[in-house]
């Protein structure tokens, strides 16, 4: 899965947001399965990386919809 930054973000269409947002969050409930299943994950900060591209797409969603 691809980090994005807010630009790309911005450059997307709704449809396109919206599948991105649904992909990360299922990455992100494997990564913490992992850690939680008491494995270590393969990249560490992937996990903060992540979570951070899912608030950057929230804060376009909540500004597209102001």
């Amino acid at each position: 899965m691809a980090i994005f930054k807010i630009d790309e973000i911005r450059n997307m269409n709704a449809e396109e947001i919206s599948e991105e947002l649904n992909k990360l969050k299922n990455e992100l409930i494997r990564e913490r399965g992992v850690v939680t299943a008491g494995g270590a994950p393969e990249k560490p900060g992937r996990i903060k990386d992540i979570r951070r591209t899912i608030a950057r797409i929230e804060t376009v969603k909540a500004e597209r919809r102001e």
